[in-house]
């Protein structure tokens, strides 16, 4: 029997693993934004002193990867398990950094919901008894993204008003079952969700319909209301899709304006920066979460946020055959105090 099942899609931990760390590690243009002042370290170059952007982007990984453990207090043999992920072909950059860092590794795709799907797997991992300490982490870079799912950065094309900028950044957030806080108390699964979105260059839209109907269903399986939460951070819908999850939610019954942002449009100055309609890739509510939003609950000023990542589960291929571009979003209850 599911005894920690709540509804449909959601789980309730008995034993609600505590974040004891994060770490967050982003790019020189993450470094300019608004929330600079909440990133572990901002890089001079976004080549981290590497011969290629997919290398530079598994330096990151691996830094942030060793700095949250670091941050824990542990040493790496400690660790029972690292989930993780990225956006390249065959999550080179996780498994490789996964290579080096030698501890128990569970390479996951989520796209960019990755971050919330390893904190989704690894607290079912921790309050299932089967793990004292994890590492929960991903990564994004603006170059090696642009060039496997776009064009060629060379060819400077020109980017539509819908589109977005992938975060060059990794974050990465250790839990165990020890700690004082803040805790994972509930995750619900998303289901993916596809509305016929075609275009590579508005993943906002794409997403938006998966994040409304995780965030529906939560509120479904809990009981909660718009009431028992300070934020609602979807992952990197941007500000377009961020509208039109706003606007679905609202058909369903539930209205979640007043404390509703996205890490996408958290992470940039839009205006100032020229990144359209936001920010986007596996590290963007990678680092948001690690960065800003675990230093608010830290603080106090926060006590229950739901944080909602979200993924556009295309390929290159599934581009160039014509495919729809499914999304999918899962969402984690992560509170100050149990």
């Amino acid at each position: 029997m599911a005894l920690k099942k709540l509804g449909k899609q959601t789980v309730k931990f008995i034993n609600p693993p505590s974040i004891i760390s994060t770490a967050s590690i982003v790019g020189p243009k993450e470094g300019e934004g608004p929330l600079a002042k909440y990133f572990d370290t901002i890089l001079g170059d976004d080549l981290c002193g590497q011969k290629s952007y997919e290398k530079a982007e598994c330096c990151i990984f691996k830094d942030a990867a060793n700095l949250a453990i670091e941050k824990a207090g542990l040493k790496k043999d400690m660790l029972d398990y690292m989930l993780g992920g990225d956006l390249l072909n065959q999550i080179i950059t996780a498994s490789f950094a996964a290579r080096d860092i030698g501890v128990p590794f569970f390479g996951l795709y989520g796209a960019c919901s990755t971050m919330s799907e390893s904190l989704s797997l690894g607290s079912m991992l921790i309050d299932g008894g089967y793990a004292d300490y994890i590492l929960c982490i991903t990564s994004s870079h603006f170059s090696s993204a642009e060039r496997q799912y776009r064009f060629p950065l060379e060819l400077g094309t020109q980017r539509t008003p819908t589109a977005q900028w992938t975060v060059t950044g990794s974050g990465g957030a250790v839990i165990s079952t020890m700690g004082n806080g803040p805790y994972i108390t509930h995750v619900t699964t998303g289901k993916v969700i596809d509305f016929g979105i075609k275009d590579a260059n508005n993943m906002g839209a794409a997403m938006a319909p998966a994040a409304a109907d995780t965030i529906s269903q939560h509120f479904k399986d809990t009981g909660f209301s718009t009431k028992d939460y300070d934020v609602i951070a979807t992952g990197d819908l941007g500000s377009l899709g961020m509208e039109l999850t706003d606007d679905l939610l609202k058909k369903e019954g539930f209205n979640i304006s007043d404390i509703y942002t996205d890490c996408g449009v958290e992470i940039f100055d839009s205006k100032k920066q020229d990144t359209h309609a936001g920010g986007s890739g596996c590290g963007c509510s990678a680092v948001v979460f690690s960065g800003y939003f675990y230093e608010m609950l830290k603080q106090g000023k926060y006590n229950r946020i739901m944080l909602v990542s979200t993924g556009a589960l295309l390929s290159p291929t599934s581009t160039q055959q014509g495919e729809s571009i499914p999304g999918i979003a899962h969402a984690v209850t992560i509170e100050r105090m149990v």
